[in-house]
């Protein structure tokens, strides 16, 4: 059965495919590659137009979509459904989707269906003596393990930012009727309307802050506002994305000054998020291992801080600028303007 890899990627909806799916689909070249396979697409979503002209750089052996409004917007049965036929009409062993939140959901109860098993968020994947063995990171990014399984069809969602995403080109597709019905009606999306958008998966630059910016400074008063204006000048002028050290949105809840942007969906470390952005600059963190540990998969990391002897300082950054977070933005800002 590993003779196909089937790539399942879910449009958007202006009918596009986002880069995780194109990565995702990267991902299952590689896979279909290192076994001498054959590489099998399907696009599933309300329309398949523009995303046909986004996967041809893959060359696939085919393409099947499942496409109409029953599928414009994301539900657990009829996108279940939908996969579950393309994967036993392309008779795949190795089923490849990203790890969004609308193959996340299914994921699980697909491989159940198949009567195969799962494996999610891989950040790797490779052939060795024919046998395919996939990575995936454990205990908040802290253990890398690698995982081999011989049971087919073999399910897996690959993580953001792990592959480089696939050269785009047009192909053709063969339309699949899915049989399905639905209690649920999708009624709309409803979207925040108020505050700028500060987390950006996709922006080249992350900015971090740390707790150091709601501290007292060289004055011997607190400026959160003026350091809010900082942090939001930067990531609007440079589309940076906006992370924190926890202890700067626990602060919230301790009822100290606090910058009111800030979320616990922000906090980057070993208990929040790990990106993957190109570059990264931290501002007031501390840079020890429970922070630092967030930012391995940062190609470039750069960092801000008034103590030369800071974690950052123990070789968690690249670069140490030993100086006054304020007076640094405040000059990049101006450049950036």
């Amino acid at each position: 059965m590993d003779t196909k890899v089937l790539w399942i990627g879910f449009t958007d909806g202006s009918g596009m495919l986002e880069k995780p799916a194109l990565e995702a689909l990267t991902a299952a070249c590689t896979i279909a590659d290192g076994l001498g396979g054959e590489l099998v697409a399907a696009v599933v979503g309300g329309s398949a137009e523009t995303a046909l002209g986004q996967i041809g750089g893959a060359s696939p052996a085919s393409v099947t979509t499942v496409t109409g409004e029953t599928w414009s917007a994301p539900r657990y049965k009829t996108d279940a459904a939908a996969c579950e036929q393309v994967a036993k009409t392309t008779e795949a062993g190795i089923v490849v989707s990203a790890a969004g939140s609308r193959f996340s959901r299914i994921a699980a109860g697909l491989a159940q269906r198949l009567g195969g098993a799962v494996d999610t968020q891989v950040t790797a994947a490779k052939v060795e003596g024919g046998t395919l063995k996939v990575d995936r990171w454990f205990y908040r990014q802290r253990m890398i393990g690698t995982i081999q399984r011989s049971t087919r069809p073999w399910v897996l969602s690959v993580a953001p930012g792990s592959f480089a995403p696939c050269a785009e080109g047009a192909v053709e597709a063969t339309p699949l009727e899915v049989a399905t019905e639905s209690r649920t009606t999708p009624l709309g999306v409803e979207a925040g309307t108020s505050g700028a958008q500060t987390i950006r998966p996709d922006a080249d630059v992350l900015l971090v802050a740390g707790a150091g910016w709601t501290k007292k400074q060289a004055d011997g008063e607190v400026h959160v506002d003026v350091a809010a204006d900082l942090i939001l000048d930067f990531a609007e002028s440079a589309r940076a994305s906006l992370g924190s050290s926890k202890s700067m949105v626990d602060l919230a809840s301790e009822g100290q000054a606090v910058l009111p942007f800030l979320t616990h969906l922000h906090q980057i470390g070993q208990t929040g998020a790990s990106p993957r952005h190109p570059k990264g600059l931290a501002t007031c963190c501390h840079g020890e291992e429970p922070h630092a540990v967030g930012w391995r998969f940062i190609n470039e990391r750069r960092a801000i801080n008034t103590n030369a002897a800071c974690g950052w300082a123990q070789g968690k950054a690249d670069v140490l600028y030993v100086a006054d977070a304020f007076e640094v933005m405040r000059k990049v800002n101006e450049r950036l303007k």
